[in-house]
């Protein structure tokens, strides 16, 4: 049975950071398409960033050179560090997995929650100005 757990949210002032973690469970880190994803209140949920077996990463605009996305194998943990955070990131993160990954022009897509079969109960990162 394949389960995601996410930590190391919190609440931080803008500028700060935090890192987020997703221990997995029940599969193969390795062979599978890892992304995190956040929602805010009143909004949809939104892609973040995607990793794939092969080390292919995508960012939203919104986070890139701000964000990064890792994962270490050997721990199947998946990592988000958050740089330069905003109000605006403010948000329920949630991590999610999946056999399959999407490209679109020879380029991992910007992952879409139909795209991901499992996922994680989500953390909480809260942004203050």
């Amino acid at each position: 049975q394949v389960q995601l757990v996410e930590s190391g949210g919190g609440s931080v002032q803008s500028g700060g950071s935090l890192r987020l973690s997703c221990a997995a469970s029940g599969y193969s880190h390795s062979s599978y398409c890892m992304a995190w994803f956040r929602q805010a209140p009143g909004k949809e949920r939104e892609g973040v960033a995607a990793i794939d077996n092969d080390g292919s990463i995508r960012y939203a605009d919104s986070v890139k050179g701000r964000f990064t996305i890792s994962k270490d194998n050997a721990k199947n943990t998946l990592y988000l560090q958050m740089n330069s955070l905003k109000p605006e990131d403010t948000a329920m993160y949630y991590c999610a997995a999946d056999s399959r990954a999407y490209y679109s022009g020879g380029y991992l897509r910007l992952p879409e929650s139909a795209d991901f079969g499992y996922w994680g109960q989500g953390t909480q990162v809260t942004v203050s100005s």
